[in-house]
């Protein structure tokens, strides 16, 4: 099967309101990395030092060396940078979601003990600060395994959520398969929380951020100053708040790194942002658990419908083959296309269905609108139709014509095939009885070509309106 595993869907076009608390408008949710100690470093059994988010520009690893420089500035956040957040967080009221990685937290027991009494959310940020893109599997569930002792072992209880950010292919399927967390935000490509199918578990995504993040004073392409900071985050929470004022309310995450952000310099950037979401109503800035306890409870797995991209052949062309009238050989060829979960829904699966029967031959199409009935025709009265096209007709009141308009619809399907050579075709569900017979009368004068465009543009009119009925 050609399948594709990356889900362009999502929420779709309408995404539901999350249905914030209190009916909140926006959840702003803070993140502070703890990671100082946990970084690449020699004296971590490492091979190099650490060359990612730092204030060294174009920093480069030094294999078997220490970095004395890298060193001082991870040291920095633990040492300063970490209380001026914790003082930053506790005097506004605002209790975030700390990432920390497990080597970290074992050699920083004072943080850790501030961030327990001021009751912050600590979730796993793996066991070292480290890449995981050339791990295998084998090597990276070890170090997952051992991330989750080690964090339970320091923080007195098991960490609920995961983030690694330095991950693999395998990262997010690893740790769902662990089945040990409530959330994993391995993953930037939403504003909402969703579930996905985790081997047939659903398991509960809560998106992260890489563009409200300080990250970007660290990269070439990111902030150069605290007010450029603030703007940023102040424009995207005008933005979302927007949409939840409108009915359709989000979540804003904002990513912070004790060492980056808790410079003095850019820690004021910070408080101007806490203090401007304070001035509007309904900001609900929850720690992550607690977005995930909200979304299980309001918004639970749904009830798994149709799943076109996972079916095996004979059960997707016994769904999906008469969908274009008694033609299956558009579902087999629709089943061997690149499908994935965009497709897992009417409008995808029209579209593969649709590429099929567009690139087909003119015979070969010419075929498809043959096999449709003629309206009210013979077969109509002999309860011949298929069940789709019994019901598309009846719902125009074609089952129930009187002797003169039956006559009628005969007399100009017999004109309309002997001058097209196809039957008449139009999707009844769009139209009132009044209707059809005005585009039967226009019809029938159109030149064949003409006609024969028109006809396969209906065909796939019907089959959308068909697999709307089955999704």
């Amino acid at each position: 099967m050609n399948r594709y595993p990356r889900d362009f869907r999502g929420h779709g076009a309408t995404p539901a309101d999350a249905a914030w608390p209190n009916n909140a408008r926006i959840a702003v949710q803070f993140v502070v990395n703890y990671e100082e100690g946990g970084e690449n470093c020699i004296l971590h059994g490492d091979a190099a030092s650490e060359a990612f988010l730092s204030e060294i520009v174009g920093a480069a690893p030094w294999p078997a060396q220490r970095h004395w420089n890298m060193e001082s500035i991870y040291d920095y956040g633990a040492r300063a940078g970490f209380w001026r957040l914790h003082r930053l967080f506790t005097g506004a009221g605002i209790r975030p979601t700390v990432y920390g990685v497990a080597s970290a937290l074992a050699r920083a027991p004072e943080q850790v003990e501030a961030m327990k009494e001021a009751g912050w959310e600590i979730a796993s940020h793996g066991l070292k600060w480290i890449d995981y893109k050339d791990h295998d599997a084998k090597a990276e569930t070890a170090d997952m395994a051992e991330a989750i002792r080690l964090h339970t072992e320091v923080v007195g209880e098991a960490p609920r959520g995961w983030y690694c950010g330095r991950t693999s292919v395998n990262t997010v399927a690893l740790a769902a398969e662990t089945q040990a967390f409530d959330y994993i935000s391995d993953t930037y490509d939403d504003d909402l929380p969703y579930w996905m199918d985790a081997d047939g578990r659903d398991q509960l995504i809560i998106p992260y951020t890489l563009d409200c993040n300080d990250m970007r004073f660290a990269t070439p392409q990111g902030f150069n100053s605290g007010d450029q900071f603030f703007a940023y985050l102040r424009d995207t929470f005008d933005a979302l708040y927007a949409e939840g004022v409108d009915g359709a309310a989000k979540m804003m995450s904002v990513g912070l790194h004790c060492r980056l952000v808790g410079r003095p310099g850019r820690i004021q950037a910070l408080k101007r942002f806490v203090e401007y979401i304070q001035g509007f109503e309904g900001v609900w800035t929850p720690r992550r658990i607690e977005i995930a306890e909200h979304w299980r409870a309001v918004h639970p797995p749904a009830v798994r419908g149709l799943r076109p991209c996972q079916m095996a052949r004979p059960e997707f062309i016994e769904q999906f083959g008469g969908v274009f009238e008694h033609s299956p050989w558009i579902a087999e060829r629709a089943f061997d296309l690149e499908l994935g979960p965009a497709h897992d829904c009417a409008a995808g699966l029209h579209s593969a269905l649709c590429r099929m029967f567009r690139s087909a031959s003119r015979s070969e199409r010419l075929g498809v609108l043959n096999a449709h009935p003629d309206l009210a025709g013979k077969l109509a009265a002999a309860k011949r139709l298929t069940a789709e096209s019994t019901a598309e007709q009846a719902s125009a009141g074609l089952d129930a014509l009187t002797d003169a308009e039956r006559a009628q619809f005969s007399e100009m399907n017999a004109a309309y095939v002997a001058k097209h050579g196809f039957p008449f075709i139009i999707a009844v569900k769009d139209h009132d009885k009044a209707g059809i017979l005005r585009a039967f009368e226009q019809r029938i004068a159109n030149e064949t070509p003409v006609e024969f465009t028109t006809a396969c543009k209906q065909v796939e009119r019907i089959a959308r309106l068909r697999l709307e009925d089955m999704f």
